[in-house]
């Protein structure tokens, strides 16, 4: 297949290497800035530098860019892409950004497919994209209401370039458990490293700091457009966090070892359960 990838950060340019490494498809990059694209073609991640008019060649594009930003594209460029393409996205929240897509796959005539690669990196850009970004990683896929045929052959790509599992989920499935598995997880280390001993940890520090602080290391203007996109399912995930941290500090504060024994052991039980 001829494959457009729009947007050669890390998500895309890892997109353009797995597919070079692990698949035999016709790469075709498109981004803003042209020596981001110069520097695809010269690695050879990508087999052409293309723009919106490569987009009528494509078999299937990928949209690599924020939720904004991909409807935008599509608004602006929709017109050129071939009616028998299958255009999927890579954003992290689903309910937002899948009904504009569908609708504008309605009007141009491609089917849309929304996907979301649960993979990264703390870094961004093309200088941190990688062929095997997405090894053993779940390739999550949101339907939209598009045929078998046309999910299948997103999966079957995903799975050629070595993703480890597909996921099948609606937009609201999705978002919830994004908020839980991933936006939770940002929100409790920015919030960590907003501590004034943060700055005098080296010493101190070993493998809890690291794991509890590394996604802090965060792109605020993206993470902040999907907390937003994401306001409700992630609201009520910071509620049930907060009402934890406050049973805990309602024991310490109370010298009460047997209540928080009850609460540590309660959590130990749940993790040790799922067996990982």
């Amino acid at each position: 297949m001829k494959i457009a990838v729009v947007g050669l950060g890390i998500i895309g340019g890892s997109f353009c290497k797995a597919l070079k490494k692990y698949t035999d498809h016709y790469v075709i990059g498109i981004n803003r800035t042209k020596s981001t694209l110069e520097k695809a073609y010269s690695d050879g991640s990508i087999d052409e530098a293309g723009n919106e008019k490569s987009l009528e060649k494509a078999d299937v594009v990928i949209l690599a860019l924020y939720p904004e930003a991909a409807v935008n594209y599509i608004e602006k460029n929709g017109k050129y892409i071939n009616k028998n393409a299958v255009v999927t996205d890579s954003a992290g929240i689903k309910s937002d950004i899948c009904p504009k897509l569908v609708e504008l796959s309605e009007k141009f005539g491609f089917t849309f497919v929304g996907s979301h690669p649960m993979a990264g990196k703390e870094t961004n850009g093309y200088e941190s994209a990688d062929s095997d970004l997405y090894k053993g990683a779940s390739y999550i896929i949101v339907p939209c209401g598009a045929d078998e045929k046309s999910v299948k052959i997103l999966s079957d790509l995903a799975l050629e370039m070595k993703f480890g599992m597909i996921k099948i989920s609606t937009p609201e499935e999705h978002d919830r458990m994004i908020a839980f598995t991933s936006q939770i997880p940002h929100v409790l280390a920015c919030a960590y490293v907003m501590s004034p001993c943060c700055p005098n940890h080296k010493g101190f520090s070993a493998g809890s700091y690291k794991d509890v602080s590394r996604v802090a290391n965060i792109n605020a203007k993206l993470w902040s457009e999907l907390f937003l996109e994401n306001r409700e399912p992630l609201i009520r995930e910071l509620e049930i966090l907060r009402d934890n941290i406050l049973s805990i500090t309602a024991a310490v504060k109370a010298d009460d070892k047997e209540k928080i024994e009850e609460l540590l052991e309660k959590a130990h039980n749940v993790k040790e359960a799922l067996g990982e």
